[in-house]
């Protein structure tokens, strides 16, 4: 049997588990009914506004070991350093209309961005990539402002189109938060929610709007070595909630000219987390190549299976995740469309690589301190193999047997009370280790995020 048919056997059984766990609950039913009407909820277009934002402080300091080395200019020359330090501050100020009242009603939301560069050093940034805006010659650019969001809404019931700038959530098709400001997208999407346990979406999108570019951007892939580039993205996907402790999701996804990508998705709980729970998470891609093929020839499965064991605020989690395809599993860039559970400081996505993590979490509220929560993890991926890859799109046929870890440390906290409630500071180190031919190299790296919410109506 070959390993394709066995990962799409595995996840079907999985699959297939979570509801033979379910079903065996008693007081679990399928529920089913219309939901009450959000459009009859409406307040008006001026009475249900609000103007609303936050501030993140995001700051990262990185250290390459092992022979590796950043790149920043100097005289016109490229010098190494050891060392890269991104420090800025992005704002966001978000306008959002009500709904006009009626049958139909019509919104609007507009979202200004603003970074501010605090370190601006040439070295330090080590040419900005994708965390701090720089110049051609490498000079950080000091501020810089964009609109983040611009669009149109009208709602019939609880059905509700989107046109224009906007954020847009779905496994393949992802708003990425990950650094001082999100990305969004640019396009139309319908959102419906008219019954209690099933939920529509649908998304086509012709320009990424990046976390770290003041312009608008066509689409490519996050792992290719090539610069191709799709003129379109065109998503569509259900989520459905069979019974009360089962959420089950599929989402197909069309990059034009570059792939097709099919996900199913299943979460379960059983028991109680007050006891002992347990969670069982399956994440299941399906990527192959379409229209042009201009990333080449694409024939690969990914998928991951998730356990997390739950007592109190403790929380266990095992996950096994494997790659099967001679080229990397890839997703959009700029965005966060890789749901598998092993994606960290690296993807663990390359060529055929199989990993696994262990992690532990603890939720400090049952020790009397509300609103902090530590962190720790292990990931490790292993063979690694693009020898037998034929195109050019993916640099991997020089791994043969690759292998890399990463360990991480992480504490967040929720202010609960005062002028500052619901601000966050979360704090994380990781650590990855590599072979020599394993793409994300070796590095740590120290985060700390800042992230201060805002109401002024």
């Amino acid at each position: 049997m070959s390993f394709n048919k066995q990962a799409v056997i595995m996840a079907v059984i999985s699959s297939m588990s979570c509801v033979a766990l379910a079903d065996t609950n008693s007081d679990q039913k399928p529920a089913t009914g219309t939901r009450v009407s959000e459009q009859s909820q409406a307040e008006g277009y001026l009475e249900g506004q609000s103007l609303t934002g936050l501030t993140k402080n995001w700051y990262s300091n990185e250290l390459r070991y092992n022979g590796e080395a950043f790149r920043y200019q100097k005289h016109g020359q490229f010098q190494p350093t050891r060392r890269r330090i991104n420090w800025v501050q992005g704002t966001i100020l978000d306008h959002t209309s009500g709904f006009t009242q009626g049958t139909v009603g019509f919104a609007t939301q507009v979202a200004l961005y603003n970074t501010v560069a605090l370190d601006r050093s040439r070295k330090d940034i080590a040419n900005g990539s994708n965390r701090t805006l720089a110049e051609n010659n490498g000079d950080a650019v000091d501020q810089w402002s964009k609109l983040g969001l611009a669009n149109a809404k009208m709602r019939i019931s609880n059905t509700t189109v989107t046109l224009g700038r906007q954020s847009f959530s779905s496994p393949t098709v992802e708003v990425m938060p990950t650094r001082a400001l999100p990305s969004s997208f640019q396009g139309v999407s319908v959102h419906s929610a008219e019954f209690d346990d099933v939920s529509l979406d649908f998304g086509s999108f012709d320009r990424v709007s990046p976390r770290t570019e003041q312009s608008l951007a066509k689409f490519r892939g996050e792992y290719q070595a090539i610069s191709a580039e799709a003129d379109r993205v065109n998503v569509f996907g259900v989520s459905y909630k069979p019974v009360k402790n089962l959420s089950t999701s599929f989402y197909a996804t069309q990059v034009e000219d570059f792939w097709n990508q099919y996900y199913i998705g299943a979460s379960h709980d059983l028991g109680d987390a007050s006891k002992l729970g347990l969670n069982t998470s399956l994440n299941y891609y399906k990527t192959k190549d379409s229209g042009q093929k201009k990333l080449g020839d694409i024939d690969n499965d990914a998928y991951s299976l998730a356990f997390a064991l739950k007592h109190l605020g403790h929380t266990l989690t095992l996950a096994y995740q494997q790659i099967i395809g001679d080229e990397y599993f890839d997703y959009l860039h700029e965005t966060g469309g890789i749901y598998l559970a092993n994606a960290a400081l690296s993807d663990y996505n390359g060529p055929n690589e199989k990993s696994l993590q262990l992690s532990y979490a603890v939720d400090m509220a049952q020790y009397g301190v509300p609103g902090l929560k530590l962190s720790v993890y292990h990931i490790r991926g292993w063979d690694i193999d693009g020898t037998n890859y034929k195109g050019t799109a993916y640099d991997v046929r020089s791994q043969d047997g690759e292998r890399h870890h990463e360990s991480g440390v992480g504490a967040f906290y929720v202010i609960q009370s005062g002028q500052l409630k619901s601000s966050s500071v979360r704090a994380l180190y990781t650590k990855h280790t590599a072979s020599q031919f394993q793409a994300d190299g070796n590095v740590g790296e120290f985060r700390l995020v800042t992230t201060v919410p805002f109401s002024l109506f």
